[in-house]
Order: structure tokens, then sequence, then C-alpha cells
């Protein structure tokens, strides 16, 4: 596995954010969850700011989820971004393929193929648009959680 690294642990105005290349090798999907927890981690014991357990771990997935698909869709490099923006954890995965995602029609049978629907059913937003070369798929998740609110986010009384 090949890793670039460019911009690691900039704070610009703000924003503290971590940027990779990979080459594309399987390997790289467990990299990525690595840099991913590592980062959130760092966040949260250098820079001060509350990152839930639930962040730590939803955001752990959705990498893996997007760099799998990356992997097995996407031939050659693929780029992760990740950036602390508002109380929110962005992730960001660009690839060379121009093929949008899409969510397979319901179907209790089917085994794999579920990384999208567990991606939207964690995220705040997702995002995902075609780039001059290939796509880039783009998840907000919140850092900590609302102690007040219900699973599907709504403020309890």
């Amino acid at each position: 596995m090949e890793q670039a690294a460019g911009d690691e642990g900039r704070k610009t105005q703000d924003v503290l954010s971590v940027s990779v290349a990979y080459d594309g090798d399987p390997s790289c999907i467990g990299a990525a969850r690595h840099l991913a927890i590592g980062f959130l981690t760092e966040v949260q014991a250098v820079h001060g700011l509350p990152v839930s357990e639930r962040a730590m771990g939803m955001t752990q997935l959705v990498v893996s989820e997007l760099v799998t698909n990356a992997v097995k869709y996407a031939p050659g490099p693929l780029m992760l971004d990740l950036q602390i923006i508002q109380g929110a954890v962005r992730v960001s995965v660009w690839d060379s393929d121009p093929v949008l995602p899409d969510i397979a029609a319901t179907d209790p049978q089917r085994i794999g193929r579920h990384g999208l629907e567990i991606t939207l059913a964690v995220s705040q937003a997702y995002e995902v648009r075609r780039e001059p070369v290939g796509k880039r798929v783009t998840v907000l998740i919140a850092l900590a959680d609302d102690p007040g609110a219900d699973i599907a986010g709504r403020t309890t009384p």
C-alpha cells in the first residue's frame, strides 16, 4: 500500500483537517479507518473538541464503507479528506469512477451492498457529485450526541 499525505493536521480559520491519497490497494481500507480514529482522537485530546463514542464509531464505519466502495468499484487512486466543521466531521472520498452510487432495491434476501444505506442512516448530510475526473462522496457526522434527542433527532420535552 502506498500512502501520500498532505495537509495533515492543518488548522486554517478554525478548521482542522487531514487529507490522504491512497493507491487503491485493499489494505488502504484499514489504514483509512485508523487515520479517522487517530484524527478524531487528536481533535478531542489536543484541541479539546467533544467527540462522542458514537461519532468515533460512525465515522470509522462511514470511512470504511466509502473507501471500500472506492477500492471495489473504482480501480486506481483515491483520496480521503476529513475536516471538522461546525460540530461535525466532514468525510469526503474521491475516486476515479464517474458512475454515481445508488441504493439497491429493497431485498431481504440480498447479502451485501448495504454500505450506502448504512452511510445515509448514520449521517446528518450526504452529497455525491461528479468531478472533472471521477466523483466525490461527502458525508457529515455530528461529533457530539444530543442527550435530549430521540433516535430520529427530535428533542424530547
